[in-house]
């Protein structure tokens, strides 16, 4: 089955991935972007977030949409505005692909959107699901917003699919480059106490699972994008030096120095949440890396 899969955020971590691999699967793959740039291998429609402008072609060409567009939660310390853009960027380009969809003619037959597993908060030893309540702070207000706004495609009959994504494995940006830099120093170690969960999914794993949502319409509602086995903080760090060759030789980084540097946003290093992947498992999905070594081992098997 091949279709044409219209994506914003398509030059993020796991947009250009996903254009890589929804390309190898025989998709043809086009990207939203505020420059249609001519050196770009994909066909590029033109948007403007705070201009609310899209170019209507996007839309009448597109099968499928793909949301991926927001800004880097961990990129910034939280500022007031800070925060402002971490959200709006979520909502008002939902807001736009909405609106634009009710506008314009269209075929689009699926609207696929990225959320995140910050909506349950800390969640400690829990397992949570779901159907588990969401957290009232400020990465959990930021999800629920986004994924109101992507749920108003299914009023026009969209079939809607949100991915909670648990925290994406990459050696080519994200959270594990960043881990792994002090680990290859010899100064990594866990950050706090270490308890806290870590919810994650290898990326290629994350990837497949959206197209495997285009291709089966069983794929509807709220999905956790994370693999069958969360770890601690301190068992992802271990397992990370041991994958890197490297010795553990700093005890725990406090988490009041954390909190002095990073402020607010220490919150999501600090905390963390112990995901189920039930509901997908029951899809048939079958994760290519299910084991935390084997995703780890993916992309440090030559560190020596």
């Amino acid at each position: 089955m091949a279709g044409k899969i219209l994506i914003t955020g398509g030059t993020g971590l796991i947009g250009t991935r996903l254009s890589e691999m929804l390309i190898d699967s025989g998709y043809e793959v086009a990207h939203l972007s505020r420059q249609t740039g001519q050196f770009s291998r994909y066909k590029t429609f033109r948007w403007d977030i705070k201009n609310h402008f899209i170019d209507d072609h996007a839309i009448s060409w597109a099968d499928y949409i793909i949301n991926l567009a927001g800004a880097g939660v961990s990129d910034e310390k939280w500022t007031e505005e800070r925060k402002k853009e971490i959200l709006n960027s979520r909502v008002e380009s939902t807001n736009l692909l909405f609106n634009c969809l009710k506008s314009t003619p269209n075929r689009v037959k699926g609207f696929l959107a990225a959320s995140a597993i910050g909506i349950y908060g800390d969640s400690g030893e829990q397992l949570v699901t779901e159907e588990s309540p969401y957290a009232d702070d400020f990465l959990a207000d930021v999800a629920k917003k986004w994924e109101a706004a992507s749920w108003q495609m299914h009023s026009m009959g969209i079939r809607t699919v949100i991915f909670r994504i648990g925290i994406v494995l990459s050696d080519q940006g994200g959270a594990l480059p960043q881990m792994a830099k002090p680990i290859k120093l010899m100064a990594g170690a866990p950050l706090g106490s270490g308890k806290q969960y870590m919810s994650w999914i290898h990326i290629d794993d994350l990837c497949q699972l959206f197209i495997k949502a285009i291709e089966e319409p069983q794929f509807h509602g709220v999905f956790n994008a994370v693999s069958p086995n969360p770890v601690t903080n301190e068992t992802f760090t271990k397992a990370l030096a041991e994958v890197m060759h490297r010795p553990l030789l700093v005890p725990k980084i406090p988490a009041f120095g954390l909190k002095l540097v990073l402020g607010e946003l220490s919150e999501v290093v600090l905390g963390g949440s112990k995901v189920s992947s039930a509901k997908i498992q029951n899809t048939g999905f079958t994760f290519e890396y299910s084991s935390l070594e084997e995703a780890l081992a993916s992309f440090y098997h030559q560190e020596a």
